[in-house]
């Protein structure tokens, strides 16, 4: 329980109004500190069909006509 008490327990609670704006009201996250890639699901499995890059390094990942997901590069810089 040791590291329990390092993490920042508000931060998580700060996402609370994200999560309930996600389609479906579902969030998966997984962060890959070698590529500084975070990605962001709302729906598994997600087998995403198109994908849009924007310019502040963001991909929209869709399924059909549905966002599925969010990657985010360079996360550690933000």
């Amino acid at each position: 329980m040791a590291g329990i008490n390092n993490i920042a327990i508000q931060d998580y609670i700060n996402l609370i109004p994200a999560i309930r704006q996600s389609p479906q009201y579902y969030l998966w996250s997984s962060y890959d500190a070698e590529a500084d890639v975070l990605y962001i699901n709302f729906k598994k499995p997600s087998h995403a069909t198109d994908s849009e890059l924007l310019d502040d390094d963001v991909i929209l990942r869709y399924e059909n006509d549905q966002l599925i997901g969010i990657t985010i590069l360079h996360a550690s810089e933000r």
